[in-house]
């Protein structure tokens, strides 16, 4: 499933609508659909949703032993000197008054991105992600703590007030299954003036 920017996938607390009140026009079957894995309610792109259980519990285990993969594309502020690395930093959730956030912590649990540069423009860069591990908001804090936070990050970029929606795109996955499951999104419409200016050309 392509998920738009700003759709939770399930209802919170107060409500609202979600990816699961779509579930009726994937299957009328009682036993499902299911989320197979979840995506932030402003991240847009590929979403895995399960028909059926075994599948299910088939694709959760390529989440669980870390066999999906995963690659999301980022528009960032000025971006990283060099063209390709690693962040490896891990991450725990930590609660405070206001909230909660994920935070870079030595007693965390792993999280390792590997990251490459696929376009720049003046103050941004088009940052390709492969996120090796899946970590909670794990692309939006190793952004931040590498020094190039994802643009319109309201929780952990430098101006949590500023304008602006979040720049961030699960561009595709693919799952080692029999036989494969493989699924790559388009960027959302608030994305693209960005991506063009970093080079970014539809094909």
């Amino acid at each position: 499933m392509d998920k738009p920017a700003g759709l939770p996938v399930h209802p919170g607390p107060r409500g609202g609508e979600s990816i699961e009140d779509c579930f009726s026009l994937l299957s009328k079957r009682k036993d499902g659909p299911w989320l197979a894995h979840r995506l932030d309610t402003d991240t847009a792109g590929c979403l895995v949703v399960a028909l059926r259980k075994t599948p299910l519990i088939q694709a959760q285990a390529c989440f669980a032993e870390g066999r999906a993969s995963k690659t999301y594309w980022a528009v960032v502020g000025d971006g990283p000197e060099a063209e390709t690395g690693v962040v490896d930093r891990p991450l725990a959730k930590h609660v405070t008054q206001d909230g909660w956030a994920m935070r870079a912590d030595p007693k965390g649990q792993p999280a390792h991105t590997e990251w490459r540069v696929l376009g720049r423009a003046p103050g941004l860069a088009w940052v390709e992600l492969r996120l090796l591990t899946g970590r909670t908001h794990q692309a939006r804090v190793h952004c931040a703590v590498a020094g190039w936070p994802i643009l319109g990050d309201p929780v952990y970029g430098p101006q949590p007030s500023a304008a602006g929606r979040l720049q961030l795109l699960a561009r595709s996955i693919l799952l080692p299954l029999d036989p494969p499951v493989s699924a790559t999104a388009q960027p959302p419409a608030h994305m693209i003036d960005a991506l063009r200016a970093c080079g970014y050309r539809p094909i």
